[in-house]
């Protein structure tokens, strides 16, 4: 399957594509110019991969926890896409899009099959999961949450991998919370459109994709900011 792939949930605006087994990525920061730059990135990764928006056989998107704002660009972007083209869609966690991301950087050293994912909520909370491979995949230890980080659920074991920057906002609080269990810490690790890609195919291949419609936001939490009176 030719499948494109887009996460904006962070300051990236991440794009990739599969045509056969290759694959084709782009990774800008983006700071708040999601909406401006991921048409244009779409269209670049394209262009690398060979590919026409009419080859493309269905979308992955990340769909969170992350920026709000970013979220809303990626389904929009995912929905308008998929409609025009009649295609499916999947929508990949951030966390295990990071906590993927996390473990194929580290592949050349010496591969993550812990992962806690950890990513700034603002408001003093983190959005955290955590995981442990399992085969090919993922097996999840904690499901995604919000919480502050003296409170993040402590996985069991050693030889965990903290990444994310909820481990940059709050590593002391972090450290603290989850102890000698974390052996190492990447902080400027971030989700990704090839690690959302990579985590797609699968699902898309086992039937799994739905109606561009469900394309939406997964936020974990409603409240964008706190009121004067709580701050």
């Amino acid at each position: 399957m030719n499948l494109l792939a887009i996460d904006t949930s962070a300051d990236f605006c991440s794009v990739a594509a599969s045509r056969g087994g290759d694959c084709f990525f782009r990774h800008e920061r983006a700071g708040q110019r999601h909406a401006e730059m991921i048409l244009a990135e779409v269209q670049s990764v394209l262009a690398e991969a060979g590919l026409a928006l009419g080859d493309i056989d269905g979308i992955a998107f990340g769909s969170g926890p992350g920026s709000f704002t970013g979220l809303r660009v990626a389904c929009g972007v995912t929905q308008g896409l998929a409609l025009a083209r009649g295609i499916g869609v999947v929508g990949v966690s951030t966390l295990l899009a990071l906590a993927d991301e996390s473990a194929q950087e580290r592949v050349a050293k010496s591969a993550a099959s812990r992962v806690i994912a950890c990513i700034d909520a603002h408001m003093g909370e983190v959005y955290h999961a955590a995981y442990r491979r399992a085969g090919d995949g993922w097996e999840e230890v904690s499901a995604p949450g919000v919480y502050r980080p003296e409170a993040v659920p402590v996985a069991s074991g050693s030889d965990w991998t903290g990444c994310g920057d909820g481990f940059a906002t709050y590593r002391e609080r972090l450290v603290a919370r989850l102890g000698d269990g974390v052996s190492a810490i990447r902080p400027e690790a971030t989700p990704s459109a090839r690690a959302v890609l990579k985590l797609a195919i699968p699902r898309f291949a086992a039937g799994e994709a739905k109606d561009a419609a469900t394309a939406v936001p997964v936020y974990l939490r409603d409240k964008v900011a706190l009121k004067t009176s709580e701050r």
